[in-house]
């Protein structure tokens, strides 16, 4: 099947918006990136910056420079020469994760509120192919679609001020992994050794945008 057509929507006199499908979907995740990556790649003078969310990208410019024809054609050539890109195999990380105990204290709140054993909490987090939608929050955090709807769980009403760097968390239908140590909000399940965010390597996340995850049992 092929991919639906990218939407161009006008917004205001100095943004247009690049709608990939209907609804949050990975291969529509891996366009908007692909997209977001090609126009790093290829500047034009009048054109700011590039805000992707799940499944669009806002792109910012100079109405002073350009006009909205004049971006919509330049951007639709972009987003045409972007399909192999997107549609390339990602990459797929695995992350060993230890859960429960000191390392994941709210792996037992997690079962309580799915009604489910920790075993199967466990069980059932490890068993999807994540997809990493977004990197935010504190530098290389990656936020992954792609969870199993019955270990949906709330944040914590009152945020921890100190999460060990490497906590697996949920929060709602997400989860994530702490790459550094900082506040949050999260309920923490398990942790992972494998650094995530390193300074001295290049590029310093291991994750990107489009990537795949799976947590494995460790």
């Amino acid at each position: 099947m092929s991919a639906q057509a990218p939407v161009y929507v006008p917004v205001g006199d100095s943004a247009l918006l690049v709608r990939f499908g209907e609804q949050m979907d990975a291969a529509a995740n891996r366009r908007v990136h692909a997209l977001a990556q090609r126009l790093r790649q290829q500047p034009l003078a009048g054109v700011g910056e590039a805000v992707p969310g799940y499944i669009t990208l806002l792109i910012h410019y100079d109405p002073l420079l350009l006009t909205y024809d004049q971006i919509l054609a330049w951007v639709r050539k972009q987003a045409a020469q972007t399909q192999d890109e997107a549609s390339a195999a990602p990459r797929c990380v695995e992350i060993p994760v230890i859960y429960g105990g000191e390392f994941g204290p709210d792996l037992v709140f997690v079962a309580a509120h799915t009604g489910l054993s920790a075993d199967e909490v466990i069980r059932r987090h490890t068993a999807p192919t994540y997809t990493v939608y977004f990197i935010g929050f504190t530098p290389g955090f990656p936020y992954l679609g792609g969870m199993d709807v019955r270990l949906t769980a709330p944040r914590l009403e009152t945020p921890r001020a100190r999460v060990p760097a490497g906590s697996v968390g949920i929060a709602g239908p997400q989860t994530g992994v702490y790459p550094l140590e900082s506040p949050g909000g999260w309920r923490i399940i398990g942790r992972t050794q494998l650094p995530l965010f390193d300074l001295s390597a290049q590029p310093p996340s291991l994750l990107s945008p489009g990537d795949e995850v799976r947590f494995v049992r460790a």
